[in-house]
């Protein structure tokens, strides 16, 4: 796809949408889909923050587990939030189908107990989502039974979700920007926007321009930086990590991952893998809490890996990569509105790819004059940072350096 170029100059709309991921170009494609005029802002390029960067899994529900959102916001809400999950794989899907977008899309998500005690949680979270929300597409497989579908080693179960997708992250985002322009959406790359931060104007002012719009969306999650203070303490950037195996021997795949399911495991400090097109080993494992990325990304991941797949010792890792991700205290995304032109919607937590995608629906529809879905997300609480942007960082240290050593040690 050719880059966009800057903006120069001055533009008007109906919308100006802040960042080019999956929330921003979502919300874009919905308003056009309504007839709304877009101009789409972007600092770097199209998906190059953590919407081209990710490890493509698509996983039904939200990011924190229904038993907790339902002590939450109530019963009743909770079920709305669990709708909105599963909606939110079929708006990812939807949107794939209507524009063609070619992203690798496949089935199916095994979440694999990592600790004796995990295996019980899962067959309770199965209960409860059948027993509570007919959620009908889960089963429990029994470490022999897991055996038949991966070699993956060390653990002691795990459920398989056949509601979940996985795709290719880049060529998605790719695909969901070629879509939008295609629409009408007029995007502009290398372009950093800065919105009114109390909302009480639509004008957004870059280096070369400015758009003078109804309505700004901000989508920029662990990208947002300075751009508006006050909702910065909101979410916490951390550094996560993927590697990309040579294409595997054609013997080994089925042994690696029979069915071509995405998988990931039951730590705090998650690891999740899948299989490219290609054949190859996508792993992500492992992440940091500075501004820095690991001097070699490769050697830092691969431990991780070998862990669960020790016969691929001797496979050549080719890539390496890192990005942001913006995650929550509770894990839950942060949506609202400030004044009267100021939208936003950030902190995925790692469950960005459908969640994200849903956001940019819901915006367009709260823009629209609905904000049923919108509300809803927005009736989570949402907590600051202890500290806001200053002391978040050792607070988050501490806290996931005291999980990790549960990882290590725990049940």
């Amino acid at each position: 796809m050719h880059a966009f170029a800057p903006l120069k100059g001055e533009e008007t709309a109906d919308v100006c949408v802040i960042g080019g991921g999956y929330t921003g170009l979502s919300t874009a494609l919905h308003l056009r889909q309504k007839g709304y005029d877009v101009v789409l802002l972007e600092a770097e390029r199209v998906g190059w923050g953590a919407s081209g960067r990710n490890g493509g899994h698509v996983g039904t529900g939200q990011r924190a587990d229904q038993s907790s959102i339902e002590k939450w916001v109530g019963a009743e809400a909770a079920r709305g939030l669990w709708q909105l999950g599963l909606d939110a794989v079929d708006t990812v899907c939807q949107l794939i189908d209507t524009y063609h977008i070619d992203c690798e899309l496949g089935s199916g998500n095994l979440h694999l107990a990592a600790k004796p005690g995990h295996a019980h949680e899962l067959q309770d979270e199965l209960e409860h989502l059948e027993s509570i929300y007919g959620y009908q597409q889960l089963s429990y497989l029994t470490p022999e039974a897991v055996a038949e579908l991966t070699s993956a080693q060390g653990f002691h179960g795990a459920l398989l979700d056949a509601g979940c997708r996985h795709l290719h992250p880049l060529k998605y985002v790719l695909g969901l920007a070629r879509a939008a322009a295609e629409q009408g959406v007029r995007i502009y790359e290398g372009t950093c926007g800065r919105p009114a931060t109390s909302g009480q104007s639509g004008e957004v002012v870059t280096a070369q321009g400015r758009v003078i719009a109804k309505h700004v969306v901000l989508g920029c999650n662990a990208y947002l930086g300075k751009l508006v203070p006050q909702l910065a303490g909101n979410i916490m950037p951390i550094n996560n990590f993927v590697i990309a195996t040579e294409p595997l021997p054609s013997h080994l795949l089925p042994r690696v991952n029979r069915d071509n399911l995405s998988m990931s495991d039951t730590l705090f400090v998650i690891n999740y893998w899948k299989l490219s097109q290609d054949g190859r080993l996508i792993f992500g494992g492992g992440e940091n809490y500075s501004s820095r990325f690991p001097r070699d990304i490769k050697t830092f991941v691969r431990p991780h890996m070998l862990n669960i797949y020790p016969e691929l010792e001797h496979t050549e890792i080719e890539y390496g990569w890192g990005g942001a991700v913006g995650i929550t205290l509770n894990r839950m995304p942060d949506f609202g509105r400030i004044g009267e032109h100021l939208w936003y919607a950030q902190g995925f937590s790692g469950h960005g790819v459908p969640t994200a995608t849903m956001a940019g629906k819901l915006l367009a529809e709260a823009i629209d004059g609905d904000t049923t879905g919108f509300d809803l997300m927005a009736s989570v609480p949402t907590h600051r940072f202890p500290g806001g942007t200053l002391l978040r960082w050792p607070g988050l240290v501490a806290g996931m350096l005291f999980y990790s050593l549960r990882d290590k040690l725990g049940r």
